[in-house]
């Protein structure tokens, strides 16, 4: 259970669907926004943090131009709103 305000491990859902939905959105938006053309590839890590909504912390493994990178995206979700935003995306290295 996620503590309020507190950011805490996903516990083994890296791999969920609702979990690789959002990181698939943040590099879709990525991708628009800066003209990239990342492939997803997968969750490494995700950690949340219960505000108004939920922010993930997602590092993705995604690749760009045939080399596997790393990647750091934060995503706020207000499910009840239907709201989704990436408040940050940044590159980390090479996976």
């Amino acid at each position: 259970m996620a503590t309020v305000g507190g950011v805490s491990d996903v516990n083994g859902n890296e791999n969920s669907l609702e979990i690789e939905a959002l990181a698939r959105f943040a590099v879709d938006e990525q991708n628009k926004k800066e003209n990239f053309l990342l492939q997803f590839g997968k969750v490494v890590n995700a950690k949340q943090q219960v505000v108004a909504g939920t922010v993930y912390y997602l590092t993705i493994e995604a690749t760009d131009g045939g080399v596997k990178k790393l990647y750091e995206a934060k995503v706020w979700t207000k499910p009840w709103m239907d709201f989704k935003e990436v408040q940050e995306f940044k590159l980390i290295g090479d996976a």
